[in-house]
């Protein structure tokens, strides 16, 4: 039997374009006499839908879709199509839809399987729309037996149990039930070290049960979440046969006999090297695809910046050239009475090195006026925090004022480290559409700034060296507010992304008392901040936003 892999980019709440798209690569695929294409987890209405699920107008149009694809089946009835999409419930009590994967052949929905284990931890709230499945069967197709499973049905196991695990585990069941190879559905999101995370899970069951397995996941940005295909086969052993790569549309084919071979070693994983970039690398294009998406999903094309001449202005410049090109992108830097020449000057070298549109806006008269117009309730209090975010407002207004005169989606420069801490001004440099490295901490941010640098110098030497500054009063340093940098992330990832309380971190680590209770202690208090910041792109284990639900009115 010979399969077809669609790593595909579906839109969120586009029935009729995934399908278009379906369609088209279909068209193709069918040449090659395939009888079996796989489409992703939720294909049709593109992944997550959240509470689009919520309003019967789409369930509806999700039916009609459907519909639309098993007439269009008999356009090549010797393919048949496995698509994940919603179906209703008719359960009397409980939810009223299901997660499915429907196997359509020649105008006829031959077999539908829905997802068993709904995720709630994270960025998944499952549960909240779906049903579980009340069985899981087998599907004879073709000569072989197939188990068709949906994303999470495959992440339990007895071999190495996982932090989330479930009492029932369906590819056990499955595999009871005599299926002959594996097929997953997938919609998993990505973060740094996720792809093998989920080859290694996913390798322990093919072994575990002695069968091939077959895994389709998504790519692409949907809001926060970026999918990054990796779509693979397996070997009855385990072992890697083929692989999709990283972050691009992929079709993947497939001999289901190959993967009962056994194949000699030296053919065995030889894939991942071409397919799987290093670290670095693959940040860099999960951010550029993160970008992209949010841009022509949203339906922007353009953008506009503003550039300090830091470090991390600098690399949102760069990866927004990479994700839109030069001709989208205009850098606007604003200096004020505190602004160093060396941050104009290394702004402009930005802008010089990636071709874009560049422009000079000053802030010291506007600032002045502020400060004028505020004197007379200002009088007797000595200057401070208050006077130095007027600076940091004005250049969001002057920044939001030119994103609305040109319909340009402003992007955010802020890292992880400031945000987690609320060193960031609201309605200040926290304003814009997308905040693309908010979830790189600082040391993550230098890396990727000289990894951008492989080629030839982009970000100028200068803002890489120099020490970093908000520059919003003299001599500033983000050191004389901050702890160092190495020791804040450090705090940060074992607080924020390992769930570890003050007390075991001062042990663990051996770091001061007051500045681990400090750093902790800003965290909550900013949390209000970052509920009312933009969207960030997720490359993390554990990011601020849609899979951190924490309260701001709260005293723990």
């Amino acid at each position: 039997m010979k399969i077809a892999l669609a790593q595909l980019n579906p839109t969120v709440g586009d029935l009729d374009a995934n399908l278009e798209k379906l369609k088209l690569n279909f068209a193709e695929i069918a040449k090659s006499d395939t009888d079996l294409i796989i489409l992703p987890e939720l294909f049709l209405t593109g992944y997550p839908p959240r509470d689009l699920l919520d309003y019967d107008s789409f369930i509806a149009h999700c039916e009609t879709t459907l519909e639309k694809l098993v007439e269009f089946s008999q356009t090549c009835p010797q393919t048949a199509i496995l698509v994940g999409t919603v179906t209703r419930c008719e359960l009397e009590h409980g939810k009223k839809l299901y997660n499915s994967a429907v196997l359509i052949e020649n105008r006829k929905i031959i077999f539908t399987q829905h997802k068993t284990l709904l995720p709630t931890y994270d960025v998944f709230d499952e549960s909240r729309y779906f049903a579980p499945a009340q069985d899981l069967r087998v599907c004879p197709f073709r000569g072989e037996i197939l188990g068709i499973s949906i994303c999470e049905d495959a992440w339990n196991e007895t071999a190495a149990p996982l932090p989330h695990p479930y009492k029932q585990n369906p590819l056990a069941q499955l595999s009871a039930a005599g299926a002959t190879i594996f097929i997953n559905l997938s919609a998993s999101p990505y973060c740094l070290g996720k792809e093998q995370i989920r080859l290694e899970l996913l390798a322990r069951q093919s072994r575990q049960y002695d069968l091939p397995l077959l895994m389709v996941n998504q790519i692409g940005g949907n809001d926060e979440l970026i999918f990054d295909g990796c779509s693979l086969a397996l070997n009855r052993k385990g072992n890697l046969i083929s692989q999709a790569p990283q972050f691009i549309e992929k079709i993947l084919y497939i001999d289901a006999g190959e993967l009962k071979k056994n194949h000699p070693p030296e053919t065995i994983n030889k894939v991942r090297p071409d397919t799987i970039p290093d670290r670095l690398a693959q940040l860099e294009n999960a951010l550029i695809l993160g970008i992209r998406d949010y841009f022509q999903k949203c339906g922007f094309s353009e953008t506009v910046i503003g550039l300090s001449g830091g470090i991390d202005s600098a690399l949102t410049c760069t990866l927004a050239v990479k994700a839109l090109g030069k001709d989208k992108v205009w850098g606007i830097t604003m200096p004020s009475p505190y602004s160093s020449g060396g941050s104009v000057e290394d702004s402009k070298i930005l802008a010089e090195n990636l071709g874009i549109r560049f422009a000079i806006v000053p802030i010291t008269s506007l600032y002045q006026s502020y400060l004028d117009a505020l004197q007379p309730l200002f009088a007797d209090l000595p200057a401070g925090l208050a006077e130095e975010n007027i600076q940091a407002r004005i250049r969001g207004n002057i920044l939001m004022s030119i994103a609305n005169k040109f319909n340009r989606l402003l992007l955010t420069t802020g890292n992880k480290s400031e945000l987690a801490v609320g060193y960031c001004t609201l309605y200040g440099d926290m304003s814009g559409g997308l905040a693309p490295i908010s979830d790189l901490p600082k040391g993550l941010v230098y890396e990727l700034s000289r990894y951008c640098n492989r080629d030839k110098i982009i970000i100028p030497e200068a803002t890489l060296t120099k020490e970093p500054s908000a520059e919003l009063r003299p001599e500033q340093k983000d050191q004389d507010s901050l702890p160092p940098y190495d020791l804040l992330d450090r705090v940060l990832n074992l607080y924020i992304d390992e769930g570890r309380a003050a007390g075991q971190i001062i042990e663990s680590e051996g770091f001061s008392a007051e500045t681990v209770n400090w750093i902790i202690s800003a965290v909550k208090r900013n949390e209000y901040k970052r509920r009312q910041a933009p969207p960030g792109l997720k490359v993390t284990g554990k990011a601020f936003g849609c899979g951190r639900r924490m309260p701001i009115a709260a005293r723990y």
